[in-house]
């Protein structure tokens, strides 16, 4: 074993822990006051929401004020409505002190009500209470006006001999002077993290505010009535939610606040999993204690961001260390850039689903986080599992030192057996297929035959001159016309198998449109020298790449999968045999025959092939050009045939791709045909993601106090996708095709303008058995614009769609209408997915409409040429 295989993984596991340790040194804080002065004092559980009209009961309550006693000197309530009326009672024992609160909303009568039941409850317990708050943020809520709130207050004070104020934050007592008036303190609520301040400034800020109240209101005693940061929720501006931040701000608070000399109240005791629901994600964790009642942070030792960084960074790299394993497990001939990347891509990987994980594992469960919870945890899964089969492709096409299975340009030799060469037609252009026999009828190869199959074609004036052209060639060329014949491409490649030389041993096939270079047979033929070779395969490619701008885009786009995917997937003896430029040993196409229920039967018949313990070989050569679809509504139907084709196999061979058959396919081969067909699966998932991103933006525009914007850790997902798939697909095109930097790009633009349609091959492809056989059309007549519109109108819908969210969303940013209790990186973070997922679907309409207007010239890009260079067969 090399030991690149040890160090790598090694190096990268101790910088991974290193940097968990960097990013979780402690942070050296002053002490938690053994008694703090007051605590905001909210008793419901887990279980309770006052809006749902769920409430604590008297023997929670009173396990909540034992567990404080002790640790604070008073606590201020809320409400006396409900089983909240006891708390003041219930506080005696435990030598508590109680700022009791009086809740105001826009209800008048319910107001009414809990006056006269604030009057009630301090006529019982006035040893204890020590403040009366009427009213919590109800001018800021806009509740009430301030003269109403004044008659209660007035009304109030009349009646009790306690100090009495109301709570608001600190600019609303600044914007109203005139209610300092009728308190006898001033309640004030100061709140950093609601100001988008940094931690490390919300101290002066606040320190500030007070002498700004104190200045303002000189006669009147200013309690902060609540003080506090939470430990979880959206970053706002410069303030972020943290649990380490939490323990931060409060523990320097409360020295500041013992030095100054200031009476508060910590927002506040216990977390309170129902606020969310008004206050939005942060509403939840402002506790010091959690809703299960313990302690979040330290009081006297440091504090570290993750207090379970160890655990964490020991399980990334666990998994890191597995995933590693499995992709070295055969790549000897693999250069150290190559480990290296993997192993990076691997721990990253590891480490972005971990914290995921965790992340999700440190909120209050609800049904609807725990939902999100598994889709954001399966997304990442789904993701990283691509990433890593792309990852793995890229660093074997671009740091493998040597291809073991890829053959040099092979050289003919005395064995030469008879080739029976079939050319399925359905209402082709008959000056097109004729040249395509005037090619096979110069092969340098002797004894080969040729059958022409037109099936099902209707109009003698299109196959009968075919027929004539065939007697002109000679008798080597054999003319059929079957109608009708069922089964499409494969019956008639099935009805050619019959009338197949007796004496033939080899198979190849070829599309209409392939005009064959004269030694194709006789340089691939002798690969059939080895008794277990079965398929020998040469790569499609096309003539008319130079006619205009849209065949050279797409000209550049197919040459990846040929260029790079399959001559990975060679070295694993895991080819996808396609159905032009194949040969096919004859005996074992005898027996298998062409699968008549797939409209992929060229793929099908290979992996059957290939499970029957069969070789397969790839030649990176071009010895055949066919034609392109001259549209894009036909390039669309291509490429969603041949992703239709491939969930239906996947279907139908699921049990042997897993290994659950007895069949001979090797580990590597399975892995090829699961990994290969991973990323258009993703594009499958990634249309529900779409319509679901696009309908949430809707909610969040139109009803922004009920819908939040996602979380920007679910937005860096397909962000990350995004920019690796085309990163991936942007340096293997340089570096393997040998493509130009605007060939490249072009090659990038056709392959978005088709995921959409490969996403609903996908689906498709798991909720039907069967559909219509798509066959590319050749020569068609070329698209006007209003057509080539038409022809994307999906993606120009899903265009239009996107990018009206990312304006609304500007909007909703600009005039601040979405900006409440949501933070901007997550506005801006969804914004950005957003504007990044319409990507595809302009690809795909401007692909359309450059389809439209063949004039414009392939010279803005240069046109591919042939890869037939040495150098692109075998690396040196």
């Amino acid at each position: 074993m090399s030991r690149a295989y040890i160090i790598y993984p090694l190096l990268i596991a101790g910088l991974s822990v290193l940097l968990w340790a960097l990013l979780n040194q402690p942070d050296r804080l002053p002490p938690w006051p053994q008694t703090v002065q007051g605590f905001s004092f909210s008793p419901m559980q887990r279980n309770n929401d006052p809006t749902q009209g769920r409430f604590p009961t008297i023997e929670e309550i009173d396990s909540d004020l034992a567990l404080l006693q002790g640790k604070t000197h008073a606590v201020r309530s809320y409400t006396v409505s409900g089983t909240q009326g006891q708390i003041a009672h219930l506080a005696k024992q435990y030598d508590l002190n109680v700022a009791v609160g009086a809740w105001i909303g826009p209800d008048l009568e319910k107001n009414k009500q809990e006056i006269n039941e604030l009057l009630t409850v301090f006529s019982s317990n006035q040893r204890n209470i020590v403040r009366v708050i009427v009213g919590n943020e109800a001018l800021l809520r806009k509740d009430v006006s301030v003269n109403q709130l004044i008659q209660y207050l007035d009304k109030t004070r009349k009646a009790l001999n306690v100090p009495i104020s109301t709570a608001e934050p600190w600019h609303v007592w600044l914007a109203n002077p005139k209610l300092a008036e009728h308190v006898d303190f001033i309640a004030v609520h100061i709140l950093p993290y609601w100001e988008n301040l940094d931690v490390d400034y919300s101290i002066t800020f606040i320190q500030d505010k007070m002498n700004e109240l104190q200045a303002a209101f000189p006669n009147k005693k200013i309690v902060i009535s609540e003080v506090g940061w939470p430990s979880r929720g959206p970053t706002r501006g410069a303030a972020k939610a943290s649990l380490a931040n939490q323990a931060r701000f409060l523990r320097n608070f409360l020295e500041v606040a013992e030095r100054q000399g200031y009476t508060y109240y910590l927002m506040e005791a216990f977390d309170q999993p129902w606020k969310s629901s008004i206050e939005g994600q942060a509403g939840d964790f402002w506790g010091v204690y959690n809703a299960d009642r313990t302690l979040k942070f330290p009081q006297l030792e440091p504090v570290v961001r993750i207090p379970e960084w160890r655990t964490l960074a020991g399980i990334c790299v666990a998994i890191s260390l597995i995933l590693i394993s499995i992709l070295f497990r055969d790549s000897k001939g693999l250069h150290h850039r190559g480990r290296g990347f993997l192993t990076v891509i691997s721990f990253a990987i590891a480490t972005g689903t971990v914290w995921i994980v965790y992340d999700f594992t440190q909120r209050y469960m609800t049904i609807g986080t725990f939902i999100t919870g598994c889709i954001i945890t399966l997304s990442a899964l789904g993701i990283g599992a691509v990433v890593l089969a792309e990852a793995h492709e890229w660093a074997e096409a671009q740091w493998l030192k040597k291809y073991r299975r890829t053959p040099k340009r092979m050289l003919p030799n005395e064995y030469h057996p008879k080739v029976s060469i079939h050319v399925p037609a359905y209402n082709e252009p008959p000056e097109m297929l004729k040249e395509t026999l005037n090619a096979l009828s110069r092969l340098d190869y002797q004894d080969y035959e040729v059958i022409v199959i037109d099936n099902n074609t209707k109009d003698p004036n299109v196959w009968q001159p075919v027929e004539q052209h065939c007697l002109t060639l000679g008798d080597k060329f054999k003319f059929f016309h079957v109608d009708p014949i069922s089964g499409f491409k494969a019956g008639a490649l099935n009805f050619a198998l019959g009338h197949t030389a007796k004496d033939a041993e080899i198979i190849a096939v070829i599309d209409s449109d392939y005009q064959v270079a004269p030694e194709w047979l006789s340089e691939l033929v002798p690969a059939f020298e080895d008794p277990n070779m079965a398929i020998v395969q040469a790569p499609q490619d096309y003539h008319d790449g130079d006619e205009s701008l849209y065949k050279a885009m797409i000209n550049a786009e197919y040459q990846g999968f040929f260029h790079i995917g399959m001559v990975t997937r060679n070295e694993r003896n895991a080819i996808i045999q396609h159905g032009t430029m194949t040969m096919v040993r004859a005996q074992v196409l005898q027996d298998m025959r062409w699968s008549e229920w797939s409209i992929t039967e060229d793929a099908e018949l290979g992996l059957r092939i290939l499970a029957a313990g069969y070789d397969a070989t790839y030649v990176p050569r071009s010895y055949g050009q066919g034609v392109m679809p001259d549209t894009f509504i036909d390039y669309k139907k291509q490429r969603f045939r041949w992703a239709y084709g491939a969930v239906v196999i996947m279907r139908e061979h699921l049990s042997t791709l897993l290994g659950m058959n007895d069949t001979k396919l090797s580990k590597g081969q399975r892995y090829h045909f699961l990994a290969g067909w991973l990323p258009w699966l993703a594009d499958g998932i990634n249309l529900f993601f779409n319509l679901a991103a696009i309908f949430w933006t809707v909610l969040i525009v139109l009803f922004p106090e009920h819908f939040a914007t996602p979380e920007a850790l679910l937005s860096v997902l397909p962000l990350s996708f995004f920019v690796f798939k085309l990163s991936k697909m942007f340096v293997l095109y340089r570096r393997r095709v040998g493509t130009n930097w605007r060939q490249s790009i072009a090659s990038c633009i056709a392959g978005l303008a088709l995921s959409h349609t490969i996403g609903r091959a996908m689906v498709a492809g798991f909720v039907t058995s069967k559909i219509g056989f798509f066959r590319t059309p050749k020569l068609a007549a070329k698209n006007r614009l209003l057509k080539a519109l038409m022809d994307c109108r999906e993606e120009l819908l899903f265009a239009i769609a996107m990018l009206g969210g990312v304006y609304l969303i500007t909007r909703g940013i600009n005039t601040g209408s979405l900006t409440h209790n949501v933070s901007l990186i997550d506005l801006y973070m969804w914004r950005l997915v957003i504007l990044v997922q319409s990507i595809p679907f302009i690809a795909a309409v401007v692909v359309s409409l450059i389809s439209a207007m063949p004039g414009i010239p392939a010279k803005l890009i240069e046109p591919m040429r042939p890869i037939n260079r040495e150098e692109h067969i075998v690396k040196k």
